[in-house]
């Protein structure tokens, strides 16, 4: 099965030369097959309708800056968990169940960016995209489009950063070594690294802006 590049290929970033991959014989075979295999070719989409899916796509790349490749596969991941009703177990009063809640968000961020530029919203320049989403951010606990503005902010963002923060990808963005479990860590403590991971060369660079890409 084809894989997914390694962010750390390029030697780039914050953790320069860095790879959680690398650290694959450190843990055990469980643990390694179910690391391994986020990084196969995602799921195909089977939640989302093709307009859904586009719109997905684009807010959920959005959201995590992702511009380049190699991508995390945001949109398949979080359409897998809707297709298989993997949801957080809990929705607010106020908001439908999640599959219902993304359908109608998804579906209001298109009716909002034609209101503004006649097109679709993952037709949108970055920067409109950026500004749309901010205006949503920005009415907190006001409606939009019939929607509690903080409640769907809160779907959008609680299922974006479950998707990417569980896949290798990421990890080697924020120099995590991944699973602890058998290895476990010894220099405990401010700024004590371990011998197997990498000092950021960035240190004082704004974390919302990815590096490396």
């Amino acid at each position: 099965m084809s894989a997914l590049p390694l962010a750390g290929d390029d030697g780039g970033g914050r953790y320069p030369g860095f790879s959680t991959l690398a650290q694959v014989r450190h843990w055990d075979p469980v643990t390694a097959a179910v690391v391994q295999s986020r990084m196969a070719l995602p799921p195909h989409v089977r939640f989302f309708t093709p307009e859904e899916e586009a719109a997905a796509r684009a807010l959920l790349d959005q959201l995590l800056n992702q511009d380049a490749e190699p991508r995390v596969p945001l949109v398949n991941m979080v359409d897998a968990r809707l297709a298989e009703e993997q949801t957080d177990g809990w929705h607010y009063d106020n908001m439908p169940r999640d599959g219902e809640a993304w359908r109608a968000s998804l579906a209001a961020l298109d009716q909002e960016a034609r209101s503004r530029e006649d097109c679709t919203f993952a037709q949108l320049s970055r920067e409109r995209k950026a500004g749309l989403l901010q205006d949503i951010c920005d009415l907190e606990q006001d409606l939009w489009r019939g929607l509690p503005a903080d409640r769907v902010w809160s779907l959008w963002t609680r299922y974006a950063c479950t998707a990417f923060y569980s896949h290798p990808l990421a990890w080697d963005e924020i120099g995590f070594a991944g699973p602890a479990y058998p290895r476990g860590y010894k220099n405990l403590g401010v700024d004590r690294l371990e011998p197997f991971e990498v000092r950021d060369v960035q240190p004082g660079a704004d974390p919302t802006r990815r590096t490396g890409r």
